[in-house]
């Protein structure tokens, strides 16, 4: 049995991974998805001063408070940002890092420095239409189901702006674990994720994957992703 914690996606929070909790729990995993400050259940909390070391000392709150140990740490899309801050600060406890379609940070980078110019320049004008410190979700793929869509699409908030604009410090301790990259194959418009893919194959210290998957995999192709899962945890 492993122990697996998650962090999760931009604009999302723990209720997304609901398909997969049994999934997981039925191949003997104990599965943490815990909710970012601000998001979800823990909306009420959302201020502009929420950042991306917030939502770090969140997992890691998760980590220390449960005493775990011999973690899986996922981190899924943005998630990859929090995950990989969470396992440099709290290297001793994690046994690896899975990065789904995600971003990886080096030291100092934010994930904005990842988004194209002109996409940047829409979500801030999108931003300042709101609040002014929230960016408002992104659409989910196109083939999310009729059904998903109604699922996910109201419980999908705003994110502070802070946590894509603060960059991540890290000592380089998260280099020294065994990290996995899984790519999902069906990309959209504007991908940012294969550079990371593309990355891990290149150097060392690193597995690479791909998933016949659009960006949630999660909620789109569950059992397809918990297979591979159990596969990569087990070696």
């Amino acid at each position: 049995m492993a122990t697996i914690v998650v962090a999760h996606g931009a604009w999302s929070a723990g209720w997304a991974w609901r398909k997969m909790r049994p999934l997981m729990r039925a191949a003997g995993h104990e599965l943490f998805t815990p909710t970012y400050t601000g998001l979800g259940e823990r909306s009420h909390l959302a201020t502009p001063d929420v950042g991306l070391s917030t939502h770090i000392q969140d997992i890691a709150n998760v980590i220390e408070f449960e005493g775990l140990s011999d973690v899986v740490l996922i981190g899924h899309s943005y998630g990859g940002m929090v995950a990989t801050g969470v396992a440099d600060r709290l290297s001793e406890r994690i046994s690896q890092v899975i990065y789904l379609d995600a971003f990886v940070p080096r030291d100092g980078q934010a994930l904005a420095d990842f988004v194209p110019q002109q996409q940047r320049d829409e979500r801030r004008d999108e931003t300042l239409a709101g609040d002014g410190w929230r960016i408002p979700p992104m659409a989910p793929p196109p083939d999310t189901s009729p059904e998903d869509l109604a699922w996910v699409t109201p419980r999908r908030l705003g994110q502070p702006r802070k946590t894509f604009e603060e960059a991540v410090s890290l000592t380089g301790a998260v280099e020294r674990l065994t990290r996995t990259y899984v790519y999902y194959s069906k990309a959209g418009p504007g991908d940012v994720f294969r550079q990371f893919y593309e990355r891990a194959k290149a150097e060392d210290g690193w597995r690479a994957f791909e998933l016949d998957s659009s960006h949630n995999a999660h909620i789109s192709v569950p059992t397809d992703l918990a297979a591979l899962l159990d596969r990569l945890i087990a070696g």
